[in-house]
């Protein structure tokens, strides 16, 4: 739903990064290039980018009023 502000194994920020993830990847780069030049070294902080599914969008449909 919402990026992490910290990877939930390692305790690195990465979700300063997530922005200019997501815009350079839907612009048609690597998402490997990007995350190597965005610093994402760790495997798991990789996957939290690559596993995450952006659908903040679609529970706000669902608040109550």
């Amino acid at each position: 739903m919402i990026i992490p502000i910290r990877c939930m194994s390692c305790g690195k920020p990465v979700a300063h990064l997530w922005s200019e993830y997501k815009k350079r990847v839907n612009s048609g780069e690597d998402s490997k290039k990007v995350l190597d030049e965005l610093g994402l070294k760790r495997y798991c902080c990789r996957a939290l980018f690559l596993g995450h599914v952006d659908l903040i969008h679609e529970i706000g449909q669902f608040k109550k009023d």
